[in-house]
């Protein structure tokens, strides 16, 4: 199973579109939001596929009706941060903001912590847990999306058209 990973939309509904379609076409099952979403229309955007998001520092004054997005759309809200299982393997999501939101999640020892907030992709390993930032789509020199097979855990990233 494929996974899509995105992160730091920032409310910019075309572009990340043309991330969902750039997934899609990568044979992604599902999609992962790691915060700053800032418009239910990204919820609307990337409900095409099962997905799952958690809050960022720019989501704070939405959470309802980035709730609300959710329920309307069947999408699961993970709030400022939770785990998922698909394929076996334990998935957390977090934005990475805010530190008592990520250390129990990495304490949990999940397969994979997926984190957004700097803008800036990464990959390493904290323990058995890999770490991974897919990039941004917002503030960014280079646009990025990410594609994890979770049966091989191959990652890779993927840039998105400005």
């Amino acid at each position: 199973m494929k996974i899509g990973i995105l992160s730091d939309s920032h409310n910019h509904r075309e572009r990340t579109e043309r991330a969902v379609t750039l997934l899609r076409e990568a044979g992604v099952e599902a999609l992962f939001h790691c915060g700053d979403l800032a418009s239910e229309e990204i919820v609307a955007s990337c409900a095409v596929l099962p997905f799952y998001f958690t809050w960022g520092n720019h989501d704070a004054d939405m959470v309802r009706a980035l709730e609300q997005a959710a329920e309307k759309h069947g999408a699961h809200c993970l709030g400022w941060g939770g785990e998922v299982t698909l394929a076996g393997k334990r998935i957390a999501v977090v934005h990475g903001h805010i530190t008592r939101d990520l250390k129990p999640l990495l304490e949990a020892a999940p397969d994979y912590l997926l984190t957004g907030h700097s803008h800036q992709s990464h990959d390493f390993h904290v323990g058995v847990t890999r770490r991974i930032n897919p990039g941004a789509l917002f503030r960014a020199k280079v646009f990025t999306v990410a594609v994890l097979d979770l049966q091989t855990d191959e990652l890779e990233l993927r840039e998105v058209a400005r």
